[in-house]
């Protein structure tokens, strides 16, 4: 349900200053844009290929369900539980367009180990430097738009990034599928001494297009930067070292999702819980298709393609639309809108499991993507809306680390309870409805609840706004 925060609202401290900043022009800032935006298609590119990779890695390397799980969500989450926060805080002291360079070159040397890996453990090897060498992407993209753009500028920018999200989705389907299908009769060969198959070799050419990428990004021209953050983050006087640690990555920002349980814990609850299914769906989804409709990947990528395409169109302004219309009424429009579409997910997650065609399953799937799609926005407004000033960053990073770790565990669920719940791995859709019908109630139930504290929250916050207006 989550996609990465809105950054088209620009603080008060960014359109002040803009008589001030110089601004790169903007052949340098739309060629920066357009490297971020290959560089995020090729993200998703390679995600979604592996995604349809499933099946053929689960047979080749003789795992179980678990462990397809695992290597799937897990494997690439570990490493960045330590480095995701750390890596963002380079982005912060340091030239953003050679981190994004590393960051984009350690991906492609990555992806091409595991094309090189041997057996499981390999595997699991390659797939855990992955999640940390991608870490810095999102951080340094978001830093890099917001100084290459004037405030006016930003919302359209990052509207523009999504089509690098939409396109990796959508065609990493429709040419993943034709690269399988492609390779399939190539059979086991040796490079080196290591034994090869087929699909790996998809896995070696996707990681070399993350080099000519990199080398680009060093050709950015890095913008300076733009404002000091509202409140600086300090360490107390005589903190020990694992306070000083502490307030480093961030954690005093708990204090204030403490402060207001009320308001944030029910969203981020319903985060976490939708995460878990919707993401980790996307991994078993060809493994799903293939099981239980006799599909092949090249097929499912013929038949999703389209759909996909079109609903996320759909979805990029069909949440901008209810929440528009909402608003009027409610106070609590974004909550409201992202509770709405929580709702439309759970019943179509459902229907696709128990669909009896593999194309009507896949149409299903596409509207609860165009929902999904549309509901993430909102929700990011709302945390964004309440949040304290001086700590949103920290906030809001919160809250991207709960999608990004409960989606990557996601795929791990799944693949337990077909192994040792429903005990047979033809019969993986009953896991997959097993998940749905337990995690996604609950997070449209607690999603639904939010509302009535997140509208008071704003009641107050739109009180407090006005009282210091009228003392200026």
């Amino acid at each position: 349900m989550a996609m990465a925060p809105s950054m088209g609202q620009a603080a008060p401290e960014a359109e002040a200053s803009q008589g001030t900043h110089q601004w790169p022009s903007s052949s340098a800032a739309y060629y920066g844009l357009a490297i971020i935006i290959i560089a995020t298609f090729l993200s998703f590119f390679d995600a979604t290929v592996f995604g349809l990779l499933a099946e053929r890695i689960k047979i080749d390397f003789g795992l179980h369900d678990e462990q397809l799980g695992f290597l799937g969500g897990p494997a690439s989450i570990i490493f960045y539980v330590f480095v995701g926060v750390p890596l963002a805080r380079l982005v912060d002291l340091y030239p953003r367009r050679f981190i994004l360079a590393v960051s984009a070159a350690v991906v492609g040397g990555v992806t091409m180990l595991s094309g090189l890996a041997q057996n499981f453990a390999q595997f699991i090897g390659a797939r855990m430097l992955l999640g940390a060498g991608g870490a810095a992407h999102a951080p340094g993209s978001y830093s890099l738009i917001a100084d290459m753009f004037p405030p006016r500028k930003i919302p359209i920018s990052f509207a523009l990034l999504q089509f690098g999200f939409i396109g990796g989705t959508t065609l990493g389907l429709y040419f993943g599928g034709l690269m399988i299908a492609a390779t399939a009769d190539w059979g086991i060969s040796t490079l080196g001494g290591l034994r090869i198959h087929s699909w790996q070799w998809i896995l070696i050419g996707l990681g070399l297009l993350s080099f000519p990428v990199a080398l680009l990004f060093l050709f950015i021209r890095e913008p300076a930067r733009r404002i000091e953050p509202a409140e600086k983050v300090t360490v107390p006087r005589d903190a020990g070292l694992g306070r000083t640690i502490a307030t480093f990555m961030g954690f005093d920002a708990l204090k204030a999702l403490r402060a207001n349980a009320r308001v944030y814990f029910p969203l981020f609850f319903a985060l976490a819980l939708s995460a878990t299914e919707s993401q980790g769906f996307l991994f078993w989804r060809a493994p799903f298709l293939i099981r239980t409709y006799g599909m092949d990947e090249a097929a499912i990528g013929r038949v999703l393609t389209p759909m996909l395409l079109i609903a996320q169109l759909i979805g990029l302004v069909l949440g901008g639309v209810m929440v528009s219309r909402l608003g009027r009424k409610y106070k609590d429009a974004n909550v409201r809108t992202a509770a709405i579409c929580f709702t439309i997910v759970t019943f179509t997650t459902m229907g696709m499991v128990l669909a009896p065609t593999g194309e009507l399953s896949m149409a299903l799937m596409a509207i609860g993507t165009m929902f999904g799609l549309a509901g993430a926005p909102a929700q990011n407004a709302a945390i964004q809306r309440v949040a304290p000033q001086s700590m949103r960053g920290q906030v809001t990073a919160f809250y991207l680390f709960m999608f990004t770790f409960f989606g990557a565990v996601g795929s791990f669920v799944i693949g337990t309870v077909s192994q040792r719940v429903v005990g047979d791995e033809t019969q993986l859709w009953k896991a997959i409805l097993i998940t749905a019908v337990v995690l996604l109630p609950l997070a449209t139930l607690s999603m639904w609840r939010a509302c009535k504290p997140y509208r008071e929250e704003i009641d107050r916050l739109e009180a407090a706004e006005a009282a210091a207006a009228g003392k200026n």
